[in-house]
């Protein structure tokens, strides 16, 4: 049995989560925009803390498994020739 496969590429569907801790980031930077406070001593210690308690609970994201429909293509497409 042939297969014939000619220059047949699958790419996986980029799929993005959810940002974890957009809304706090984008406040602090909004904040060390306006105050231009970098050190988070003043009136930006607010939006710090709130940001660094987000980032301790946020859970951890892994790698995703990767699909192996590539490998097999080109495997099959190695065997055809």
């Amino acid at each position: 049995m042939t297969v014939h496969i000619a220059k047949v590429k699958v790419r996986p569907r980029k799929n993005l989560p959810p940002s974890v801790c957009a809304v706090e980031l984008s406040n602090m930077l909004g904040c060390w925009a306006a105050t231009g406070d970098m050190l988070a001593s003043n009136q930006c210690q607010a939006a710090a803390e709130t940001l660094f308690q987000c980032m301790r609970t946020a859970p951890v994201r892994g790698k995703q498994p990767r699909s192996s429909i590539n490998y097999h293509l080109a495997r099959l497409g190695r065997n055809s020739k």
